[in-house]
């Protein structure tokens, strides 16, 4: 280990000495654990961290001024949307999707190094329970979502096959989400094809570039945000880990959207098809100011575009057809071939710029007490997973619905957008219009039919709560095929009597996907519908 003298030179050379300045009065171990950490910090690369972080804090904020006259949006014949192709299309993406998982040549790719803070919690955020009536958590959403597309695939082309699922955590996420998997079985998938490792941590910084102590004997450290994916995937040899698996595509996408489709065949083969080494999943910005990045392009390279960069007036221009010219709003859900990986990692990563982010930062004062300030008050410098856009040789996008695929979970109650509310909503309104669409109808309390509306309010409650396990319909669609289950009859409508749960083979023969289970049959909410059974708690044998 370091000695003092070491680490108080090297912290000389990086112009960080007050890092010590508490030394005389720690304990041995704490002093161990502190020259451990400092260790790690090089000292060139520390001082060329916090001048870059003062420098870019400093800089002046919004649109830089000649960014309109390089915008443009990206060329119609990389865009491919997902709603609005003819049902062909659409099938020949979905079929060569599913065709590369059935060779096991798709990896997903989660990017879970961030703390649940602005949900109020201390854990991660795939861990959260949104209050479905399952009591899922977005980790078990997302691990039953894998189980069944492998099914899917296995099941179209006669084979076993496998998804791995590779978990970028962080020094705060990687234990506790490790022993949250152990905990419940790994959700029954093979603990060997679920890999974590964990990204980079770097030091947070004052306005005028130095470490932040968070406490007398430890640095505040931050991750390198989810850009720092591509170091963390050079440090831990994970795409040495794929190609021996065989994978060639890997889906990456961030753990808080609920809507999420894992190794969505539909978005892998519309890549594979394109020719795609790089590709994104976009949905149409619902108004010209909405917080969200736009991808487009820059000086004719494909581009993620900050909204905080873009002028009201950019903001605001219109297409022909009326829609918004910049509306490909970034959701965070890409594709990648294990090659761009690979160049990524060896050739362009260095070339990657750090974006400031202004947050709160407890720190130790000059007496040593703690300080959880009210304002911001540190840098946390981080990489952006999309900025590697900019080095693909064949770009696509695809455009998907807003309502089936993107509801993040970001704040805590009572936030009117992207809170455990609206992403429950979400899940639920997305299954009521899934089981209409499967025949199913709803009763009231008194056994009356709930009207089937046209449309349903964005933000609001389903008429009737109708939960859907990902084990039961990937996507909605007529998947499910030959299967056994378990299912709670309806009331007859206008009838008193209520019916005792009955278990039946499902013959693909009559009906498929959903309609097995639901078409001409009716329900009280709340109907939860999963691989073994849907109950209806409402409903008591009279």
């Amino acid at each position: 280990m370091a000695s003092e003298q070491d680490v108080r030179a090297r912290l000389q050379r990086a112009g960080q000495e007050h890092l010590l300045r508490f030394w005389a009065e720690l304990a041995p171990e704490p002093r161990a654990a502190l020259l451990a950490e400092l260790a790690l910090l090089e000292p060139e690369a520390l001082r060329e961290h916090c001048r870059r972080a003062a420098e870019a804090c400093a800089r002046p904020h919004g649109p830089p001024p000649d960014l309109a006259a390089r915008l443009r949006p990206l060329p119609p014949e990389r865009v491919g949307r997902a709603s609005r192709s003819d049902p062909e299309t659409r099938r020949r993406w979905e079929e060569e999707g599913f065709r590369q998982i059935s060779l096991n040549k798709v990896a997903v790719l989660l990017l879970a190094g961030g703390q649940g803070t602005r949900l109020g919690v201390t854990y991660p955020k795939g861990m959260y329970r949104v209050g479905l009536p399952s009591r899922k958590t977005l980790y078990q959403l997302q691990a039953e979502r894998i189980r069944r597309v492998e099914q899917l695939a296995g099941e179209r082309h006669g084979t076993r096959c496998t998804v791995p699922w590779y978990v970028m955590t962080s020094e705060f996420t990687l234990g506790p989400t490790a022993e949250f998997f152990r905990e419940h079985n790994f959700f029954h998938l093979d603990p060997a094809n679920v890999v974590m490792f964990e990204q980079r941590l770097l030091p947070a910084v004052t306005f005028d570039g130095k470490v932040i102590l968070e406490r007398k004997d430890k640095v505040a450290m931050a991750p390198d945000g989810n850009g720092g994916l591509y170091c963390a995937l050079e440090d831990h040899k994970i795409l040495e880990d794929m190609e021996r698996r065989g994978v060639e595509f890997v889906h990456v996408y961030c753990v808080d959207n609920i809507l999420v489709r894992l190794a969505d065949p539909v978005f892998i083969g519309f890549c594979v098809l394109q020719g795609a080494d790089c590709g994104a999943k976009v949905v149409e910005k619902a108004y010209p100011e909405e917080p969200v990045g736009v991808v487009c392009q820059v000086d004719g390279v494909p581009q993620v575009v900050e909204y905080s960069e873009i002028s009201p007036e950019t903001a605001q221009l219109r297409a022909s057809d009326g829609s918004l010219l910049y509306n490909a709003g970034n959701i965070c859900n890409h594709f990648f071939t294990r090659g761009f990986l690979k160049a990524v990692t060896r050739e362009f990563e260095p070339l990657l710029k750090p974006h400031v982010a202004v947050k709160k930062v407890p720190y130790v004062d000059e007496e040593g007490n703690l300080v959880k300030p009210l304002k911001p008050n540190g840098i946390k410098m981080e990489k952006f997973v999309f900025d590697v856009f900019r080095f693909a040789k064949n770009f696509a996008a695809l455009e998907v619905l807003r309502e089936e695929e993107f509801s993040p979970l970001k704040n805590a109650e009572p936030a009117d957008r992207d809170s455990p509310r609206t992403a429950r909503q979400a899940l639920l309104t997305q299954h009521y219009r899934w089981a209409l669409r499967a025949g199913a109808r709803f009763l009231d309390a008194h056994g009356a039919w709930l009207p089937e509306l046209p449309s349903l309010p964005p933000n609001g409650d389903p008429p009737a709560i109708c939960e859907i396990s990902p084990l039961v319909s990937y996507s909605g669609e007529a998947d499910l095929g030959s299967h056994l289950g378990t299912v709670a009859l309806g009331v007859a409508r206008g009838a008193v009597t209520r019916q005792k749960v009955g278990t039946w083979p499902l013959s693909p023969a009559r009906l498929q996907g959903l309609e097995v289970y639901l078409q001409g049959r009716e329900f009280q909410s709340p109907l939860i519908l999963d691989e073994d059974q849907a109950r209806e708690p409402q409903l008591q044998e009279s």
